[in-house]
């Protein structure tokens, strides 16, 4: 190969590359989309345990000859 022949192929190579930053723009909207889904479960549990506080209240009051005072810890 000549000097030449080298060079037209690597500036006919250098054309065929486009935006790199566009062909990867799906990769992070995909990834917002995921974040987003996952944050919406996070909040979705929010203030659980205070939704049924009168159940947690009679449980406790029910079961409260069955809380050990001595002995592991737990």
């Amino acid at each position: 190969m000549t000097l030449a022949t080298i060079i037209a192929l690597a500036a006919e190579e250098s054309e065929h590359h486009g935006n790199v930053a566009l062909e990867t723009v799906g990769y992070g909207i995909t990834a917002i989309v995921v974040f987003a889904a996952l944050a919406l479960v996070t909040l979705s549990y929010r203030n659980v345990a205070n939704r049924h506080a009168h159940k947690a209240e009679a449980y406790a009051k029910a079961h409260a000859n069955d809380v050990q005072r001595a002995g592991h810890g737990h």
